[in-house]
């Protein structure tokens, strides 16, 4: 059975930086993608960043230079995802999903999220 489990979230003031964990755990094999979403009040679930199994990455225009996706996946049978977030915005307010799509099967793990909320 794999879970993932989201931490690292809270409240920042803008300018601040933040940053996120994901835990994957169980088998979902070495060909995974590791994709940060994030879903506004109000608005539709939007892909933050991704990193492919051989650590290259991609990112929403909307955080390129603010936000940095690395993964760990050394370890058997579990993956780990990190987004670090800096020079935070009030737009940046959000929940943020953590998602493991395996290449091998198809299938796609999801997280509860976690909220981050960027405040004065």
């Amino acid at each position: 059975q794999v879970q993932v489990v989201e931490s690292g979230g809270g409240l920042v003031q803008p300018g601040g930086s933040l940053k996120l964990s994901c835990v994957v755990s169980g088998v979902i094999g070495r060909f995974t993608t590791l994709n940060w979403y994030r879903q506004a009040p109000g608005k539709q679930r939007e892909l933050v960043a991704t990193i492919a199994p051989g650590h290259s990455s991609n990112y929403a225009d909307s955080v390129k230079g603010r936000f940095t996706i690395s993964r760990d996946s050394t370890k058997n049978t579990v993956n780990t995802v990190y987004l670090q977030m800096s020079s935070l915005k009030p737009e940046d307010t959000a929940v943020y999903v953590c998602n493991a799509q395996s290449a091998v099967t198809g299938n796609g793990y999801w997280g509860q999220g976690t909220q981050v909320t960027v405040s004065s």
